[in-house]
């Protein structure tokens, strides 16, 4: 699975994303992360990626033409939603062309504070995709005609205002990459992990409180620290007694 990450600060990207599970992924050519310099798309000699926004207004705007070229050089413009956008038409108007560019398996992601929270469900749809394509934002925003024009879906992290997409591009590469066959080392552990819709006690995800999702208690050695004691069922050697007692935490 590949992730362009288009940012003015590529350097972030590629050194969290060399470390750990994500550099062990892209070591396995399993996943591959992909930083993508939006200067590099710059056409005046200053590689200007901002100006000030029309109608007055504090700040500086990320520029549209920069974002279009890089979309355009991954193959990743939504022409197909452009059209739809231009022409105003019904999306099942066009049914047969959508699906069309469904099966390429990409998608195009803004990192905004306006758009859809993030979370485990979402990280497992993205992950049967072939290509993310990630736009960071930075300074006062992005023109809105890359909003309209050039994504398919806005995604937030959280509520609350960062500098940059930066880190919310990193934070979905590694929870999609981590779903993506091949990058941790021991698949098992996806299956009783926290959020892992498999670990739910309600077969129905709508019906499943936040507190279903949040994974056991966990110990390790020694089982005696200054007074502190692992749980004796824990030192049992009981495995169904020890199943229980997890599926009650």
């Amino acid at each position: 699975m590949k992730f362009n990450i288009i940012t003015i600060f590529p350097d972030l990207i590629s050194h969290y994303a060399n470390e750990s599970i994500l550099g062990r992924g892209q070591k396995a050519g399993v996943i591959k992360i992909n930083p993508i310099n939006l200067r590099d798309f710059a056409e005046d000699k200053h590689k200007k990626v901002d100006d000030t926004p029309f109608g007055g207004g504090a700040g500086m705007l990320m520029k549209p033409e920069p974002i279009y070229r890089v979309l355009e050089n991954l193959g990743a413009l939504r022409k197909q939603g452009l059209l739809n956008k231009i022409l105003g038409f019904a999306k099942s108007a066009f049914s047969g062309q959508l699906s069309a560019v469904n099966k390429n398996k990409k998608k195009v992601i803004l990192l905004s504070p306006r758009g859809k929270q993030f979370d485990q469900r979402m990280a497992e749809s993205l992950a049967k995709l072939d290509e993310l394509t990630f736009i960071c934002g930075r300074y006062e925003g992005v023109d809105q005609r890359v909003t309209d024009y050039m994504i398919d879906e806005e995604i937030s992290i959280g509520p609350y205002v960062l500098a940059g997409g930066e880190l919310g591009a990193l934070i979905i590469t590694e929870a999609v990459s981590r779903l993506v066959p091949g990058v941790l080392g021991n698949e098992e552990s996806l299956k009783e992990e926290t959020f892992n819709i498999k670990t739910l006690k309600h077969e129905n995800i709508k019906t499943a409180s936040v507190g279903d999702c949040i994974e056991y208690a966990q110990y390790t050695k020694p089982a005696d620290f200054k007074g502190w004691k692992v749980p004796d069922i824990l030192l049992s050697g009981d495995h169904k007694k020890i199943k229980e007692w997890r599926e009650k935490q």
